[in-house]
């Protein structure tokens, strides 16, 4: 069964790349390896799992590179300093975060739904509310024109 768009992107594999570049942001910021280190770890299980290969690891080269500059856009919309967040909240903020200022082919809602569901996976039991609250907010300040466009029926 092809599950491919017409625009070539498989959305089943980036969903699953994106749930493996949560565990591997979540890694890189317990064990402060490089970038380079934890994809490397991962690797193995994206090619078994058929997920998303480049896309997982423009990911966390992503977050890895604008680590800085993506914690400050979101400080406006957190409740308290980054490193407080829960790691993996944190993980899903800062990849989302990546996801909706570098890659406006993506939709923000598909960004803001596939950190939601991989904290509802991995994270807390309400880390997911505390997420979508933060999300929804970067998302109206960063991609206002999506937001407010009407949705197509």
């Amino acid at each position: 069964m092809n599950r491919r768009r017409p625009d070539g992107i498989d959305p089943v594999a980036r969903s699953r790349a994106r749930r493996r570049a949560l565990q591997a942001v979540y890694a890189w910021q317990m064990s402060g390896s490089s970038a380079r280190d934890v994809i490397g770890q991962f690797a193995h299980e994206q090619a078994k799992e058929q997920a998303d290969l480049e896309y997982f690891e423009d990911l966390v080269r992503g977050v890895e590179a604008n680590v800085e500059s993506l914690d400050d856009a979101l400080k406006p919309f957190l409740d308290r300093d980054i490193e407080q967040v829960d790691a993996i909240e944190r993980a899903a903020l800062r990849i989302a975060a990546y996801e909706l200022r570098m890659r406006p082919d993506v939709p923000y809602r598909v960004v803001i739904n596939e950190a939601i569901e991989s904290v509802k996976r991995f994270g807390a039991e309400h880390g997911h509310t505390y997420v979508n609250g933060v999300l929804d907010h970067a998302a109206a300040d960063w991609r206002a024109v999506e937001v407010k466009a009407p949705r197509p029926r």
